[in-house]
């Protein structure tokens, strides 16, 4: 297996126009990594990403979540903190106004909409990144209000400097993004892959070496001390992590087959034939965004009563310091290791499932563009009828796709907080990485798939199965 991949990749450097697009996208992937560790004049990285490595076990946090979309960029203070997100957090939100705002909705099915609506998902980008950056910059002048310990001073700026620290540092990150994204555009238009996904998926992978090293440590006796696993436990979290692997790979690939026909019509003088296609349901409709948006979600209640339960508990009133540890026991309990975390935050998953499913998929507009067509699904009238069935359909096939998510997002949180492995670690068992990661991976292989296909080399299918992809 091993030979026969190996073999497929030697035919990728054959072909010399998938050759250039593959060098391309590598260097393009490149100067995104130096993006992330040229410092920003005027600040010093090293004290944050020391205090983020000694907190490496709690890092499912927001600042834990950014930091690895942004591969170490925030705690290296480099002019590519601010990452890719605003611009996804941008698409994602003319995504959602084009689904609920009818102007929107009009113009998307229109010639020269979908080029309109992503100027305007890069103006709210532009937006977002100033907004945020300005609070980033914020956040490095006062470190100690967002990490709630003293880490030294960050700013090298004097006071007199200090405003223009604020205008040089939003500007610098507001470019690095819009960098970003423009170098993401240029893979998936002259590279192999989607750009935008393979800049979000290297700055994961970054993270291996840290996560390699953790897993080193768990296994190796340090100073006498016994190590933490053994052999058996290891073969364990082999398994786990090949069958996590599968079900990340069956998940993203699994699709319900909707058969359509297509009846006899006649335009002018040609009469078309009818024929049978099949409308593809994908099972896990909303890919990576419920988790995105649960984790998302439930850190701001637990960072905001984290603080109101440190400063009030310091208060000289009885009942401010009644109310701040009322305050630390809710943060308590919605803490990553407690049960009604898990509980809430599996429901959670399962309610944005459902929600990207109701907002992205319009089966009124399907049915609807079915009969305009003479299509028809065989046993199901036209119109109304069509709209119900496809209803229905996607909303069972939602379920099961919500569930395995949900399986798979709560393996990180187990693992780190109720087994002792370091989440650094643990985060490559399931969760946002490697769902991101190993959908990401998959499609870039079907890209090359087709470039070799074309020219009549091997690819990575063989006889309908994947082969050499796990």
């Amino acid at each position: 297996m091993l030979a026969s991949l190996a073999n497929t990749f030697s035919n990728c450097f054959k072909i010399p126009e998938l050759k250039s697009r593959i060098l391309f996208t590598v260097m393009v992937l490149a100067i995104v990594r130096l993006a992330a560790v040229i410092h920003i004049p005027g600040l010093d990285g090293a004290a944050l990403a020391a205090f983020f490595e000694s907190q490496s076990k709690n890092a499912n946090s927001i600042l834990g979540l950014y930091s690895m979309f942004s591969g170490g960029a925030m705690e290296n203070c480099a002019v590519g903190a601010l990452g890719i997100m605003p611009y996804i957090s941008a698409t994602i939100i003319v995504q959602l106004l084009t689904a609920v705002y009818p102007p929107w909705s009009k113009l998307a099915r229109e010639d020269g909409g979908r080029t309109k609506l992503i100027q305007y998902g890069r103006y709210l980008t532009v937006l977002l990144c100033l907004i945020q950056g300005a609070v980033m910059a914020a956040g490095w002048e006062h470190p100690e209000a967002i990490f709630h310990k003293d880490i030294g001073r960050l700013v090298l700026y004097g006071p007199n400097m200090i405003w223009w620290y604020r205008i040089q540092t939003v500007l610098i990150l507001t470019t690095g993004t819009m960098l970003l994204m423009w170098l993401g555009e240029q893979i998936t238009d002259r590279g192999i892959g989607n750009g935008v996904s393979l800049i979000i998926t290297v700055n994961i992978l970054a993270r291996l070496p840290a996560a390699a090293q953790g897993l080193h440590d768990m296994f190796a006796a340090v100073r006498g001390v016994e190590a933490q696993m053994n052999f058996g436990h290891g073969i364990a979290l082999f398994l786990l992590l090949a069958g996590v692997i599968a079900g990340i790979i069956a998940l993203t690939q699994a699709q319900r087959k909707i058969p359509v026909q297509y009846a006899q019509r006649a335009v002018g003088r040609k009469v078309y034939s009818g024929g049978t296609s099949f409308m593809p349901l994908r099972v896990n409709y909303s890919g990576v965004m419920p988790i995105i948006f649960a984790q998302a979600i439930l850190m701001f209640p637990q960072y905001i009563f984290t603080m109101a339960g440190q400063n009030l508990e310091r208060s000289q009133s009885t009942g401010l310091r009644f109310i701040g540890d009322i305050c630390a026991r809710l943060a308590s309990v919605l803490h990553e290791r407690s049960l009604f975390y898990l509980a809430v935050y599996s429901l959670m998953i399962l309610f944005f499932s459902y929600f990207w499913v109701a907002t992205q998929f319009n089966e009124l507009q399907i049915a609807d563009d079915l009969k305009k067509n003479g299509g028809y699904i065989p046993g199901v009238r036209p119109g109304q009828a069509t709209s119900d069935y496809l209803h229905n359909t996607m909303s069972r096939i939602t379920l099961a796709g919500a569930i395995f998510l949900v399986i798979i997002a709560v393996i990180p949180q187990i693992l780190a907080y109720n087994m002792g492995i370091p989440y650094q670690v643990a985060q490559f068992f399931g969760g946002t990485s490697m769902l991101i990661v190993v959908g990401v991976l998959l499609d870039t292989m079907r890209q090359m798939e087709s470039h070799l296909l074309m020219r009549h080399y091997d690819g990575f299918l063989k006889k309908g199965r994947l082969k050499g992809r796990f």
